[in-house]
Order: structure tokens, then sequence, then C-alpha cells
């Protein structure tokens, strides 16, 4: 069996020691929750605690502490955010939970993107929950100040419609990270080796809003960890390969001739925002090279077996893109 957390191989079902120790400062935290999961539950626990913060629309979101060795609810102070299946419209819902924390874990252990802590987590009926902690919630329980690049930009549902989250491009988003961040130079290169995993892993709902700024304990900005990373193609076959678009108003002449983005768009777009060619190159290089590591964890998570083979196959599609020319 494989720890909820990092999926490494372990002897007992639940959490290793790492992921305790980076979950819950190492307490011994059951990975079963002793409640059913909202669709199933009849005891009222949930009463009043919904609260739709959604990815796609059809997430529901609630918010966790830690009480003694116990996780519970709680409307203010959560340390924690709990992700059950959804509801919707949307294609194999059930599967949501294990492909945002597998797409979460692949970002972080191959491709060197900061990511908050995070594992599944299971009701008392078996059934999974995404679960993760907040990054903006330092230990005693202050609140570090955080921005999304919706409100940095004052781009609001008021101001330009119910769409507001999608208007934005890639390239107004490094605008206004050279704009505010001071070590822009670092926090770029940050950026965009996101916005080539979003596109590598076929998450097409990484809008405005899944892009924040915080505030360092040095006082200055840094882009938050990544957060909201799933292959949204699985739920969705039918989306756009990406949320907004690389750049404001053009689209290259390599994107034109073969309706996607390649290589050469990704090389165009990392001197746009004022990468090095050097770095630009070495950051697009990973994601040009099918990983055997990657297809092997893949079929370490915890998606049914047919979805990680639908995965793995968007997965290797987007790789094939990136060596188009």
């Amino acid at each position: 069996m494989n720890c909820l957390g990092c999926l490494i191989e372990k002897e007992e079902p639940g959490y290793c020691k790492k992921c305790l120790n980076d979950l819950f400062d190492g307490m011994n935290i059951s990975h079963v929750l002793p409640f059913n999961p909202p669709a199933k539950d009849d005891s009222g626990v949930y009463t009043d605690l919904t609260k739709k913060l959604s990815i796609s629309g059809v997430q529901i979101k609630y918010s966790m502490r830690l009480e003694g060795e116990k996780l519970v609810f709680t409307e203010a102070g959560g340390h924690y955010i709990l992700k059950p299946i959804p509801v919707g419209q949307f294609k194999f819902l059930g599967e949501a939970p294990a492909n945002e924390h597998l797409t979460m874990q692949i970002a972080r252990q191959f491709f060197k993107i900061s990511i908050p802590p995070n594992a599944t987590i299971l009701f008392n009926d078996g059934s999974p929950a995404y679960l993760v902690r907040r990054f903006d919630i330092r230990r005693d329980g202050s609140k570090i100040q955080q921005e999304d690049f919706a409100q940095i930009a004052q781009v609001t549902e008021e101001t330009h419609g119910k769409n507001y989250k999608y208007d934005l491009s890639y390239e107004e988003i490094a605008g206004l990270i050279r704009k505010h961040i001071s070590m822009h130079q670092v926090e770029m290169e940050k950026f965009f080796r996101l916005v080539l995993f979003n596109y590598a892993f076929s998450n097409g709902d990484a809008h405005v809003r899944n892009f924040s700024a915080m505030r360092s304990e040095a006082g200055d900005y840094v882009l938050t960890p990544a957060y909201d990373l799933l292959c949204t193609k699985l739920h969705s076959p039918g989306e756009n390969d990406m949320a907004l678009s690389l750049c404001k108003d053009r689209f290259s002449d390599s994107y034109m001739q073969v309706g996607f983005y390649t290589q050469n768009d990704f090389i165009e777009f990392g001197k746009l925002i004022g990468l090095r060619d050097s770095r630009a190159l070495k950051i697009i290089d990973a994601f040009r090279t099918e990983s055997p590591e990657v297809l092997k964890f893949i079929d370490k998570s915890f998606l049914g077996k047919d979805i990680k083979d639908q995965y793995k196959n968007h997965y290797v599609d987007r790789v094939t893109r990136f060596r188009s020319k």
C-alpha cells in the first residue's frame, strides 16, 4: 500500500512519518474521518458549513482544524481545506480527489513546483476526499497577507462580468508580477514553470484567481505555493487547452498553423515575459520528454485503472505537442 500523502510504499495504511510531520506537525492523525461524506450524511454535521469556493463551479470546500488528535470542522481559524467528491454534470467526478492529489504531488516531486502539504483522506464509508493544509495561515493561527491576481488587477464580476476570471492572459499576469513583486526575476521563473506544468498536465482551469502573491516573512511579496492543480481534461474533455491565452492579443504563426501551443510558443512566451533564453529553454526541456518515472507514479495513485490510462494519455499527448514545431 502507498502513503496517502506522498505515495511512497509503506506497510500500514495511512501517512508516512514525513507526511504526518508536514501535514499535522508530527501528530498521528488518522487517515479515516469519523463521519460520512456530505451525500451520505444524515447527522447534520455539515449544516451551515457549506461554502462554495469553486474551481470549476462544482467544488464544495470545508474548513477544518486540529482538535487534539482529530480533524474537526470549523467556521473560523481553519488550518485545512477538505474537498469531498464534487457534484455536477462533469465526467468521473468520483475521481476528482485522487486527480488533484496526484497532480499536486507530480508538480512537487518531479517539476520542482512548491505546493502546500496535501493528501488523500477517507470518510467513514471509505470514499475519498482531498485534504490540503492552508499556506496562508501560520501555525499560531495568524493570517498571512495574500491576494490573487484578480484582486491585484482589480478585476471583478461587477466590473468585467461573470467570466472575469478568464479575461486576462498569462502575459498580463506576468506584467503584474513584474510590477508588484520586487524579486520578479526569481518569481517569473516560478510562474513560467507553473504555466508550462498546467499545459503539460491538461489543467484547463488555471484562471487568474489560481495565481496569488503573499507577503513573505521579510516583508516583500512572492508567489504563493501552487494550488488547485488537476487534470481537468478528465472531467471536461471538450474544454480549452488552457484557461487563458499565453499572450494578450496575438497567437504565433506556429499556433495558427497547428491549432495548439508548441515549444516555439513557450520559447517566445519566455522571451516576452523577460526570461533569458537559456533559462527558458532549460525549464521547457523538462516538459519535452515523456518521463517513465511520471508514468510509474501515476500507477501508484488512487485513480481507477481506466482513469489512470486516460491521465497518462493526456500527459503523453501534451509531451508530443511540446516537441512539435
